[in-house]
Formats: structure tokens, C-alpha cells, sequence
């Protein structure tokens, strides 16, 4: 008789956390116009991922992982911290859309968390190896943080309508 499987621990990362850990864990975490960033190194197989709500700290009150620029810095530095390095690092992005509409035109909140994760990977060197971004879909992922695998499915429109793929073509 074989023995059990060992069951992977789990993690729920709410909005505004950071998540990184040497040890195995499957993270899983919800997002509408919230960007995910993934990270991970596969040289000692170690991950961690973020989750952030708006682009920008404007400097007013406390710099949070609430905000892209802080939510990378903070990730950035437990990867390092953990004994990851920049050379190796590899990115996964999701989220960035746009979920209650009425852009009319304008950049939506998650278009602009989209462009901050690139350009923040861009100028830190760690290139996007896969991404499911904008759109008018929720996502739903999991990141293994050992094997830097990500499962990601699309969350279904509550108003009945059609999905649409991230360059705005209906399924």
C-alpha cells in the first residue's frame, strides 16, 4: 500500500497583502480591476505573489501594499530576503479588469494597474512569462509557490452578458 499523498498547504491572500514562502503553499486570491503579480525563482523553486488594489502611493498616509509601487517593493524585498535572485526571477500578471464598466473612454483603474505591474517588472529586469490581464472579467488564480504553476479561471458577468477576451472579441 502507498502512503498518503502529502496535502499542500493553502493560503487565501486577501487585497493589500504579500505572500512568499520557501516552504510549498497553493495561494489563491480573487481579483476585478486588483492586479496579481507572481513571482518566482527556479533555481530554489520558491514563489511569492502580491495583491494590490490601486497604481500609485501618492505619499498620503501609510505606504501599504494597497498600491502597486509598494506591493512590488515589499514582494521584491521577501523574495530576496528568502534567497531569491533578480536574474532569475520570472513574472506571472493577472487581473487589471474592468469589472463594473463605465470607463466611457477614460483609463480605468485597472488598466492602470496593469501598466504599473509592466513597467515596475520592466525597469527591475524580470520578465512577464505569462499574463491573462484587462478585459471585463474577474479572475480567480492559484500559484503554486514551488513550481511557479498558475491556474487561473474567469469569474462569470453577474448581468448575464457575454464575456469578452482581454482584447475586447466576444467568446
Amino acid at each position: 500500500m502507498e502512503p498518503p499523498l502529502e496535502k499542500i498547504p493553502t493560503h487565501y491572500l486577501y487585497p493589500c497583502m504579500v505572500f512568499a514562502h520557501r516552504q510549498e503553499f497553493e495561494v489563491s486570491t480573487v481579483l476585478g480591476s486588483c492586479v496579481a503579480v507572481c513571482l518566482w525563482d527556479p533555481g530554489i523553486q520558491m514563489g511569492g505573489i502580491n495583491h494590490y488594489m490601486l497604481a500609485l502611493w501618492n505619499g498620503d498616509g501609510l505606504p501599504t501594499p494597497k498600491y502597486g509601487n509598494i506591493a512590488m517593493e515589499k514582494l521584491l524585498r521577501a523574495m530576496f530576503d528568502r534567497g531569491c535572485t533578480r536574474e532569475r526571477l520570472v513574472a506571472k500578471v493577472f487581473g487589471g479588469g474592468n469589472v463594473i464598466g463605465n470607463s466611457q473612454g477614460a483609463v480605468t483603474v485597472g488598466e492602470r494597474n496593469i501598466a504599473v505591474a509592466r513597467e515596475l517588472l520592466q525597469d527591475a529586469g524580470i520578465p512577464i512569462v505569462a499574463s491573462d490581464v484587462g478585459g471585463d472579467v474577474g479572475r480567480k488564480i492559484i500559484f503554486n509557490t514551488r513550481t511557479g504553476t498558475v491556474l487561473m479561471s474567469r469569474l462569470k458577468r453577474m448581468d448575464g452578458k457575454p464575456l469578452d477576451l482581454p482584447d475586447g472579441r466576444p467568446r
